[in-house]
């Protein structure tokens, strides 16, 4: 049986997940003591010494990472092995500050793509199939977890990276991809592609692994008709190794933790104070098993929420909800937060396509909201008359769902920029 697929670990018992991160939580504390200063440092100003952690009950003792942490150690500082023994490193695709790089051993890529191996399997991907990874590569780990993670299934592996639509639907009609594997953005866009081609009857696709930028319930649906597939969404970050630290199954009903790799808390981002389950708060990992990028209790700043509510899959590993936003890149308008979910959830239910910016401002002290989106084709209409009615019915449904004001600007269909990689949906001016 394949490395990758491992049902005695999917299907574990509470216990023996438990005895398992309990056994490496403390192993992988003191290896962090032993070969991470910067940590290290850190646990000594709270008086802990790895003695004090042995178990998972002990988690909470010790203290957090952040983004910031990783950029004031950049580029060696939280490095859990020398150099001789990394193979690679990846980047986050931030723009700003120091660009964050994570290291890998040899085990950790191994590990990485058994996981990104699990998410295709849970998606339906056999030996048989053909996945068809439209992820960026290079720095980005998109496309190289996603890739080894389908060569360790045994699928053929179509290395497309992002771009470059038409070869993309050639391969895809020529080669009867199966599985695509992109961000959800850009699937959209090659649902819109396909259509416009008349290509739809000859797409095999089944099924598809979209992840890397929040999406909407909303938009699953719109893109799973455009595709004729299921859509299955994939949670991870860089920090923590990549794509596949959480995955759908067929039930889309939350993302399994890979928790034999990654121990999840839920925790109150103003207080720190972990949360019991089922509550919503910011989603915080410690990476068990990562040897070069050791990071323990790292504050993703993803808001979500935990359940271990039995799965119709029969996997028992713990299920993180889809994030419900970001508490860093929550906007706050006039003292109100919003969330760009919330204004997706709005223009999907009132039936235009998933593309459209949000544009924050500061005029005269005061703040401004603008959400400039696209007349579907279905709605395109030359009337202002019919563009003022459309957009005053926006206005409404926005200040229902916000409770603020909303300007709202509809443009031609296909006049914002489409993306082809992560989509750029905020311009906030007040920043610049």
């Amino acid at each position: 049986m394949p490395n990758y697929y491992q049902p005695e670990i999917e299907t574990a018992s509470r216990e023996q997940i438990l005895a398992w991160q309990n056994e490496r939580l403390v192993k992988q504390v003191q290896h962090v003591w032993d070969n991470v200063p910067y940590y290290r440092a850190k646990m000594e100003e709270r008086g802990l010494t790895p003695a004090d952690i042995q178990s998972v009950e002990d988690l909470h003792k010790l203290p957090f990472l952040t983004k910031a942490d990783l950029r004031d150690a950049y580029p060696y500082g939280l490095l859990g092995k020398p150099l001789s023994e990394c193979v690679r490193i990846q980047s986050t695709s931030g723009t700003t500050g120091r660009r964050v790089v994570a290291f890998y051993t040899q085990h950790d890529i191994d590990l990485w793509e058994d996981c990104c191996a699990r998410a295709i399997v849970a998606a339906g991907g056999t030996k048989e199939d053909v996945v068809q990874v439209a992820y960026g590569y290079g720095l980005f780990t998109g496309g190289p977890g996603l890739n080894g993670g389908s060569h360790r299934v045994g699928c053929l592996t179509l290395p497309m990276s992002s771009g470059n639509t038409e070869r993309q639907l050639q391969f895809m009609t020529d080669l009867e991809t199966t599985i695509l594997c992109c961000t959800p953005s850009y699937a959209a866009y090659l649902g819109e592609s396909i259509a416009e081609a008349g290509l739809r009857d000859k797409i095999k696709l089944k099924a598809g692994i979209f992840g890397a930028e929040a999406w909407s319930e909303e938009m699953r649906r719109d893109i799973e008709q455009s595709l004729g597939i299921k859509a299955y969404d994939i949670y991870g970050l860089t920090e923590t190794s990549g794509p596949g630290v959480a995955y759908e199954c067929s039930e889309q009903s939350g993302m399994h933790i890979n928790e034999d790799h990654f121990l999840a808390e839920i925790i109150d981002p103003d207080t720190g104070e972990v949360l019991p389950e089922g509550s919503k708060g910011e989603l915080v990992f410690t990476a068990l098993t990562k040897e070069a990028f050791p990071l323990l209790r790292y504050r993703t700043r993803d808001i979500c929420v935990l359940t271990r509510k039995p799965c119709s899959c029969g996997r028992t590993h713990v299920k993180m909800s889809k994030p419900m936003g970001r508490s860093d890149d929550m906007l706050i308008i006039k003292g109100v937060n919003v969330f760009p979910s919330q204004i997706e959830t709005v223009l999907l239910e009132q039936g235009y396509p998933a593309n459209y910016q949000i544009i924050v401002d500061r005029v005269n002290h005061s703040d401004t909201l603008e959400v400039m989106v696209e007349m579907s084709p279905e709605k395109f209409s030359d009337s202002l008359a019919d563009i003022h009615e459309e957009e005053k019915k926006l206005v409404a449904a926005l200040k229902t769902m916000l409770g603020i004001y909303a300007k709202v600007r509809i443009v031609s269909p296909k006049s914002i920029t489409r993306s082809e990689g992560k989509a750029v949906r905020i311009i906030d001016k007040r920043k610049i």
